[in-house]
């Protein structure tokens, strides 16, 4: 239960975090910046709120925020930031709108896992 629990949870979570992506990636991209660099600022974004919530709500770390978790934490999303952005330069001749779907889609996989059963992992077990 606590498994679906997360998931619900990491998932919640996961719509803001995408609506923040994808209304700051196209409101960038339709104001003329590049859309590679609107995918590093509207995912870093998305990073930022993930980072909050899903710590505190989803996986709920009530110890201090380390340094080792910050970091693993920004590797995870910046591995996750180049995988997307890496498919949505593979999956340039597809329209715009389904190329960032599949992408997003392909982050959230990898930041899902990444989050818990390494980012949040040690503080996890503490709680058991």
């Amino acid at each position: 239960m606590r498994n679906l629990n997360e998931i619900i949870k990491f998932g919640a979570v996961g719509v803001l975090n995408t609506a923040i992506d994808m209304l700051l990636f196209f409101t960038l991209w339709s104001i003329g910046v590049p859309y590679l660099l609107a995918q590093v600022v509207s995912y870093g974004a998305g990073m930022l709120n993930s980072f909050v919530w899903n710590r505190s709500w989803t996986f709920g770390v009530k110890e201090r925020t380390s340094a080792e978790e910050v970091s693993k934490f920004i590797v995870l999303n910046v591995t996750a930031l180049c995988v997307s952005a890496s498919l949505l330069f593979l999956l340039s001749g597809q329209p715009l709108f389904v190329s960032k779907i599949i992408a997003t889609l392909s982050g959230l996989a990898i930041t899902f896992s990444g989050s818990r059963f390494w980012v949040f992992r040690q503080q996890r077990r503490k709680s058991i």
